[in-house]
């Protein structure tokens, strides 16, 4: 554990980098968000940066917007875990299969070499199930045997409270509550919708972060010794 005694995490989601514009002549591919998300987590002396989903817009990207975006991560060298979404799913062409990306060793992607990513030196494991391609799926499964002290979950979807009507077209990647308490998460780091909000079981504490261009914010969450979790909307 952190000499702190806790350990801190930046949660943010949905950076959508390398998408086109077409509404202005800026072709930064939004990495100065990147940028910015990384060197707030380095200022909060961050254990952990999470990004779940959406971290790409496309797997279409060119070599030098992947090559600028693995530099960035490695530069800061904070450890990052990163979840395929829906917009940049584990394919086969997938931006995080290219050398630039194993070549990064801060920067852990769900599903490349299994469906969790462990932390010995933090007592904490990261899990979720990526986006493996563009069809529906179940972003929160049943979760993996508890390893660790702490145990955080990821996932990309969409979150539904209520027990859809049959005659109700409901949207693919569906959360919903019973999938929260099962995950029995210390945390549970959502992406997939621009604004940040807590939703779910109020006893696991499960929060969209948010895309930092939308809502200017990104989640700092400190598991405390005394394991209580805090969770906190921090400007970038």
């Amino acid at each position: 554990m952190s000499a702190r005694h806790e350990v801190l995490i930046v949660h943010t989601s949905d950076l959508h980098l390398g998408a086109d514009s077409i509404l202005t002549d800026d072709d930064s591919g939004n990495v100065p968000v990147l940028r910015q998300v990384l060197s707030m987590a380095r200022s909060q002396q961050a254990d952990l940066v999470i990004l779940a989903g959406d971290t790409f817009d496309h797997n279409r990207q060119g070599a030098r917007r992947t090559e600028e975006v693995a530099e960035v991560m490695t530069g800061f060298g904070l450890p990052i875990v990163i979840l395929p979404g829906n917009h940049d799913p584990l394919t086969p062409d997938s931006v995080y299969r290219r050398s630039e990306f194993g070549n990064a060793g801060n920067v852990h992607v769900l599903g490349l070499t299994g469906d969790r990513s462990g932390f010995p030196d933090l007592d904490l494991e990261v899990w979720g199930r990526p986006h493996v391609d563009y069809l529906d799926m179940m972003p929160l499964p049943e979760p993996p045997e508890r390893r660790t002290r702490w145990q955080l979950a990821v996932a990309h979807g969409h979150y539904v409270e209520d027990t859809p009507r049959p005659d109700l077209l409901l949207g693919s990647w569906l959360i919903r509550q019973e999938n929260i308490t099962a995950s029995g998460a210390d945390y549970v780091a959502l992406g997939h919708w621009n604004r940040a909000v807590r939703v779910g079981d109020p006893g696991v504490p499960a929060y969209y972060s948010g895309s930092p261009s939308y809502a200017g914010t990104v989640n700092t969450v400190r598991l405390h010794d005394d394991s209580r979790v805090e969770v906190t909307q921090v400007p970038v």
